[in-house]
C-alpha cells in the first residue's frame, strides 16, 4: 500500500480518550487577535480567535467496517469521495478493500495516489466531460455509470473499453425531485441496443433510493424488480450482466439488513453470480470525526428571558455546509476555559461568522453561559465536506494493534506516532 505524507497519528495509551485529544488541542490552539466587533451589532469584543480543528478516530472506521462485514457481507462497499477526502481515512479504506466512487479527475487522482486499484474505482456523474472520460481511460478506470444516449456516444468515442452500469431511475427518486435522474425502464432497452451497435460493453445496473423516501422497502422492491428486467434485457442482447450498484450514501445498516438483503436474495440470489455494490458513505466516517470550533462573539437576545446568540469561527459556508442541504446539526458539548462546577443552562442559538441569515448552525439548544474563546465540540462530523479544518488523527493502542493485525499499515504515518 502506498503511504501519503503530511499527517501523523496519535496512539492513545494509559486510558487516554478522544475527548482528551480534543481538550488538549483546544487548550494549545494558536491565537490570532482579530480586534473588536462593530458598535452597531450589540456583540461583545472579538477578544481572541482560534482555528477550528477536527479529531478523527481511525479505530471507529475499522469498527464500522467490521459491523458492515458482519451484517451484509455480500455487499461490496464503494466509498463516495465527495463525502470525505481525509488522507489517513482513505488509506484505511484502501487497506480494507473498499472501492471508491469518483466524479472528477481530482477524485480519481486522489484515489489512485492513496493506493486504490483502478479496478476498484467507479466513475459516476450524470454529465461527464470528455476530458474526464479520457482521463479515466488513461488511468485504466473502466467502470463508468451512464444514463443517456449522449453519455453513451461520448464514452464510445474516447473510452471504448469501458464497462458501463446503466443508471436506472426509480419511482422513489422521481417523487422526491423534479429533476430527471437516470434512465427509465423503457429507455434502457434503447440504450442497450445502442451500446450493442457501438460495441460498448454494458455489465450491469445502478440505482439510488433517497433516504427521505417514506417506504424504503417498497422503493427497493420496485427498483430491484426494474433492475432485474434490465439484466434480462441485457443478457438477451448478449451482454454479460454481473454488477448491481444499489447506491445508498446514507445507508442505515439495520435497514439494509432487514429490508434490502431479503429482496436481493429474491431477485439477485448469490448463486446468480451478480456482484452487488453499495455506497455507505456516512456510515463509515460520520461517527469517527468530531469538530471543535471557537466562540468568537456573544450577544444577549432581547426579551425578559435570559437567552444567548453565539457566533462561531465556522458556519454553513464551511464544515457545517450539510445544514444547507437540510441536515440537522446536533447540539455540541462545551469546553470552557473557566470551570464553574454545576452551571445553569440557557436557551441558545449558534451561528457562523458571516452575519448571514442563512448561517444559522443550531437554531435552539441549552448551553451554560459561554465566553468568547470557549470551545464547542460537535460529534458525528465526518461528512462535513471537501475542505474540512485541520484534522488530528488518533487511535487507541488496542485499535492500533488490531489495525496492524488486519493489514492496515499507514506506512509514512507510523514514522511520526505520538504516545499520549
Amino acid at each position: 500500500m502506498k503511504g501519503v505524507a503530511g499527517y501523523s497519528v496519535e496512539v492513545l495509551e494509559g486510558g487516554a480518550t478522544l475527548r482528551d485529544v480534543l481538550e488538549e488541542r483546544a487548550l494549545v490552539g494558536t491565537r490570532t487577535f482579530t480586534g473588536h466587533a462593530g458598535p452597531d451589532n450589540n456583540m461583545s469584543a472579538l477578544q481572541v480567535e482560534k482555528s477550528a480543528f477536527m479529531v478523527a478516530d481511525l479505530g471507529a472506521v475499522m469498527r464500522q467496517h467490521a459491523r458492515w462485514q458482519s451484517a451484509v457481507p455480500r455487499l461490496q462497499p464503494y466509498f463516495p469521495l465527495k463525502c470525505n477526502r481525509s488522507p489517513a481515512v482513505l488509506e484505511v479504506l484502501v487497506s480494507l478493500g473498499l472501492g471508491f466512487v469518483c466524479a472528477s479527475k481530482a477524485e480519481v487522482k486522489l484515489a489512485l495516489e492513496h493506493g486504490a486499484s483502478p479496478d476498484h474505482i467507479m466513475l459516476a456523474g450524470v454529465c461527464k466531460q470528455l476530458a474526464l472520460i479520457k482521463s479515466a481511460a488513461r488511468n485504466h478506470v473502466q467502470l463508468l455509470v451512464c444514463e443517456n444516449q449522449a453519455e453513451l456516444s461520448k464514452i464510445s468515442r474516447v473510452h471504448p473499453h469501458a464497462k458501463l452500469l446503466l443508471q436506472l431511475t426509480t419511482d422513489a427518486h422521481a417523487a422526491e425531485t423534479s429533476v430527471a435522474f437516470g434512465a427509465s425502464l423503457k429507455s434502457c432497452r434503447h440504450l442497450l441496443e445502442a451500446a450493442k451497435e457501438l460495441g460498448v460493453q454494458v455489465v450491469g445496473v445502478a440505482f439510488h433510493v433517497p433516504t427521505t423516501c417514506q417506504d424504503q422497502q417498497e422503493a427497493y422492491r420496485h427498483a430491484l424488480l426494474d433492475a432485474r428486467c434490465v439484466f434480462d434485457m441485457g443478457e438477451e442482447l448478449g451482454f454479460h450482466m454481473n454488477i448491481l450498484d444499489i447506491g445508498g450514501a446514507d445507508f442505515q445498516l439495520q435497514q439494509v439488513e432487514s429490508d434490502v438483503s431479503p429482496l436481493l436474495d429474491a431477485y439477485f440470489p448469490a448463486q446468480s453470480g451478480v456482484h452487488v455494490l453499495a455506497q455507505p458513505a456516512s456510515f463509515y466516517v460520520a461517527s469517527a470525526f468530531s469538530l471543535a470550533v471557537n466562540v468568537i462573539a456573544k450577544e444577549a437576545a432581547p426579551g425578559e428571558q435570559k437567552e444567548f446568540l453565539y457566533h462561531m469561527s465556522e458556519g454553513v459556508y464551511g464544515p457545517f455546509a450539510v445544514k444547507l442541504l437540510g441536515n440537522a446539526i446536533s447540539a455540541p458539548s462545551v469546553h470552557k476555559h473557566k470551570l464553574c462546577g454545576e452551571e445553569a443552562l440557557f436557551p441558545s442559538s449558534l451561528w457562523g461568522p458571516s452575519l448571514d441569515q442563512l448561517d444559522q448552525v443550531v437554531e435552539h439548544c441549552l448551553l451554560p453561559e459561554l465566553s468568547v474563546s470557549d470551545w464547542l465540540l460537535f460529534p458525528d462530523m465526518g461528512t462535513c465536506g471537501l475542505a474540512p479544518p485541520h484534522v488530528y488523527y488518533a487511535v487507541t493502542a488496542a485499535d492500533w494493534y488490531h489495525m496492524q493485525e488486519a493489514g492496515v499499515l499507514l506506512e509514512r504515518a507510523t514514522e511520526t506516532l505520538t504516545v499520549v
